[in-house]
This record gives structure tokens, C-alpha cells and sequence, in this order.
């Protein structure tokens, strides 16, 4: 790339923030154009002007929301950064769905947004590929990735509760991204500035989860006073001891005085609490307090499984490869071929569960690029057995094992027509021929056996070509 040949075009309100960008860029080679405003901006796009245009969303005469699909129509294969002081959820999500090519937090790291500019104009010009990439960086930053339904309705939730102070209770499977949530309504909500406390109490002995809540003494505040100000998420509270809720319903309510030995008054803290068991279960079997868990259940989010929404798969695979890179793993892409792979698998393990099948093949396999047959081989590899058995997997395993392998083999992971009777029929000529076999060809023993018509059974054996030779008991 001709770096000399390449203008990026700055702008933003902060005259210090376009000297320091300017200055960055044109040490590094590239011709440089700032501006403090977005009518500028907008006549230098029109005028084609830039290969690349880095600026703010707070303009003093326009919103850059605004302004993108005004550029995008003008120009639509200008990559955009977009900056932001406001570093919510909703501002990254933003930039991404009118089509920015990354979103960069403020203050921002100077190496940081000069490579993201080099990524930018090194792009192939506005292929699939260079799209999803493109994607992918976006969503590597944000809390929640997935533009599938379901998660579009956590997303509308979690916009109407950020600007509450509600009691949260955030439901769903192990793996699924509870925790994330729970950030992401602190990170946006009005105690961003104070802490966010954690506690998983499925990982503390029951005999001390009372001590990690409340303190042991006066020298020991526990986790409650830690996050006055803040948000105090309870992860798997499912998991609590009777005497620990009895003792947090109280000081929920404000019977009981947990008073901050610094300020000496009531903590204020923000409570979020998740679970991936069943409560109103546990409430009938008295493992849980119905009254604690209204007070709990104000505001109840639904964390889909990644079962649900396969189609959030190809963009939270490559997102966990830049953030496997960025964290020191050998960079790779994945094809189309392994990405329908990962969509036929069940997920027991949901999103946490993916990202680490990712990390495992970016650590552990030499080939840049991963295919079906490596994510194939992982999932083989990494299969736990079925809870209670021992011994060599079931039938249905093995079955669901050769046919995953199977569809992913296929273009596009669709294998072609009339799959269901080649299926049966690789299924019934062993299963007929093993029979037979165990009855020294007795047609009527065999029938017998499968639980079928003797005429039945004499039809398959005809149809599929059974060979009729003698086995032995």
C-alpha cells in the first residue's frame, strides 16, 4: 500500500484531539485533512476527497449518527471510525449497525486507532470477507455480540432498564453471557461510576457465603459495603444458603442495619442477581425464599443459549479469533465450511463454551485458516460422555458424530436432496444383516427380533440387497 497516496480525513470539536491525530498520521506517512465540524467533513466526502475519515459522534452542528448514512450513500465504500467520550453499549451498537468499520472508546490509545486506520485502508474493497472482518473488529469491543432475535430482545430490554436503578434477576443457562449482562446494565446505568462487585456464590463454601456478603468484623466490610455506590451482582443465587437470603431479604427491605462504618449510613448499592436454575423449583422444594425472590424479580432478563440463535455464531467466532490475537495467540480466520460446523453443534457449554473451542484451536493447530475437519476433530475430541454412562458412546452419539461430519462437508452445509432415505437404508442393511446373522438366517427369528412383518422383513432384504450368508452365535 502507497501510504503517501492515502489522505485521512479527521474530525472532531477537540482541537487538541486533531492535532494529536494529525500529527500521529502524518508521521506515519499519510496525508491528513481536520476539521472541527460535520458540514466540512460532509463537503470534502462529497467533494471525494479521503480514503479514510476518523471522527467524533458529538459534532457542534451535527450528530455523526446523523451524517454516516449520508456518507455511506455518498461514498459506501469509505471506511469510517467513529470516536466516543460516551462509551455505553448503545453508542457501540450504533456505530456498527449504520456501518462504521470500528468503534474507538475515549480516550483512546494513539497505537491502537493508527492500526485500526491501517486495517481500514489495507481492506479488500468492500468483499463478504473484508465486511464480516470488518464486523468482527466492532463487535470484539462490545459487551454482547449477536444480532440474532433473541438477543435483539435483551438488547431492548437492557435499553429500558440502564436508566432505571430496578432490582435485576437475569436468567439463563450456565455459559450463556449472564455476567455480561449484568455489566453492561452498570457500565450504561447511572452508578457507572461506582463499583461492580461480584460474587459467585455457587464458588463459595456455604459456610462462609454470609462472611463474603456481610463482613466478618469491623475490619472486614464483605461485599455489600464494597459496592455502596455501585452494583453488587449475585451470580448464581440459586446457589444461597436459607440463613444468607433470610439475611439479605432483611437488608433489602431495611430491617436489618448494615451500616457503612466510612459514611455511617445504609450502603446504596444496586443489586443483579443470576441463576441457571429453576427458582420457583426450588421455592416449592423450600431450597429458596418466595418473598426474597419477588423482591429479586422486578425486572427478570432471559439470556437466550446459543442453540437459539446460531446465526449470532459466525460473527462471535470471528470476533474471539482478533480477541485470541490480541491477547498473544497466532491470528486465523475461519472459513465458511467450519462456521456451518459450529452451527450444527448443541452448545451444552453456550457462548463461554465456543470461546474456549476457539482459543483451543488458535493455541494448538498450525493452519491459518480453520476448516470444518479441525472444528470436527475439537468437538470429537472435546465430547464429554452422557451424565451416568461409562464405556464407548450410544448409538445416537456416533450417529449425531458422523452426520455433523457429514453436513459440514457439504457446500454451504446442505447435503443434497432425499437425505432421510439414504440415511434409513445405510441404517437398515446393517441392522438386518447383523440379525440375520445372529439367527443363522432365520427370516422368522429375525423378524421377530427387528418387530417386523416376516413379509416386511423378506421386502427390505430384497430392496436393500442383504446378503443372506450364515453368521455365527
Amino acid at each position: 500500500m502507497n501510504v503517501a497516496a492515502k489522505k485521512i480525513l479527521i474530525a472532531d470539536d477537540d482541537s487538541s484531539i486533531r492535532l494529536v491525530l494529525s500529527q500521529a498520521f502524518s508521521r506515519l506517512g499519510y496525508q491528513v485533512r481536520a476539521t472541527g465540524n460535520a458540514s466540512t467533513l460532509l463537503k470534502w466526502v462529497s467533494e471525494g476527497e479521503g480514503d479514510l475519515v476518523v471522527t467524533d459522534v458529538v459534532m457542534p452542528d451535527e450528530n455523526v449518527f446523523d451524517v454516516l448514512p449520508r456518507i455511506r450513500k455518498e461514498r459506501p465504500k469509505l471506511p469510517v471510525i467513529v470516536m466516543s467520550a460516551q462509551n455505553t453499549l448503545h453508542t457501540a451498537v450504533n456505530a456498527a449497525e449504520i456501518g462504521a468499520f470500528d468503534y474507538i472508546p475515549k480516550p483512546f490509545d494513539l497505537d491502537d486507532i493508527t492500526a485500526t486506520a491501517r486495517r481500514a485502508l489495507a481492506r479488500p474493497a468492500d468483499s463478504e470477507a473484508a465486511k464480516a472482518q470488518a464486523r468482527a473488529m466492532r463487535d470484539e469491543r462490545l459487551p454482547l455480540i449477536g444480532r440474532s432475535g433473541p438477543m435483539q430482545d435483551v438488547y431492548r430490554t437492557i435499553a429500558r432498564l440502564v436508566g432505571a436503578d430496578l432490582t435485576v434477576l437475569i436468567l439463563g443457562e450456565s455459559g450463556s453471557g449472564k455476567e455480561l449482562v449484568a455489566r453492561a446494565l452498570h457500565d450504561m446505568g447511572r452508578r457507572k461510576d461506582g463499583k461492580f462487585v461480584v460474587i459467585n456464590l455457587a464458588a463459595v463454601p456455604r459456610e462462609r457465603v454470609e462472611a463474603e456478603l456481610f463482613g466478618r468484623d469491623e475490619n472486614d466490610y464483605g461485599k455489600l459495603l464494597e459496592a455502596d455506590g455501585g452494583t453488587l451482582f449475585l451470580d448464581e443465587i440459586g446457589d444461597m444458603p436459607l440463613d444468607a437470603q433470610t439475611r439479605l431479604l432483611r437488608v433489602i427491605d431495611g430491617t436489618e442495619p448494615a451500616l457503612n462504618p466510612k459514611t455511617g449510613r445504609r450502603p446504596n448499592v444496586r443489586i443483579i442477581a443470576a441463576t441457571n436454575r429453576d427458582l420457583r423449583a426450588h421455592i416449592q422444594q423450600g431450597l429458596f425464599r418466595e418473598d426474597l425472590f419477588f423482591r429479586l424479580n422486578v425486572a427478570p432478563i432471559r439470556m437466550p443459549p446459543l442453540r437459539d440463535r446460531v446465526e449470532d455464531i459466525p460473527d462471535l467466532a470471528r470476533a474471539f479469533l482478533l480477541r485470541a490475537a490480541r491477547e498473544g495467540l497466532p491470528a486465523k480466520t475461519i472459513d465458511q465450511s467450519a462456521l456451518e460446523r459450529l452451527k450444527l453443534h448443541s452448545w451444552p457449554g453456550n457462548v463461554r463454551e465456543l470461546e474456549n473451542l476457539i482459543r483451543r484451536i488458535c493455541a494448538l493447530y498450525a493452519e491459518e485458516c480453520i476448516n470444518a475437519r479441525i472444528v470436527e476433530r475439537e468437538l470429537a475430541e472435546q465430547a464429554p460422555p452422557t451424565p451416568g454412562q461409562e464405556g464407548p458412546p450410544t448409538l445416537a452419539q456416533l450417529v449425531e458424530r458422523h452426520l455433523s461430519g457429514y453436513f459440514a462437508t457439504q457446500p454451504d452445509g446442505i447435503p443434497p436432496a432425499g437425505l432421510y432415505d439414504r440415511v434409513l437404508e445405510e441404517v437398515e442393511r446393517p441392522l438386518i444383516q447383523l440379525t440375520l446373522a445372529a439367527t443363522r438366517g432365520n427370516q422368522v427369528r429375525a423378524a421377530e427380533i427387528l418387530g417386523v412383518n416376516r413379509n416386511t422383513l423378506r421386502k427390505k432384504i430384497q430392496d436393500l440387497g442383504v446378503e443372506m450368508t450364515r453368521g455365527k452365535r
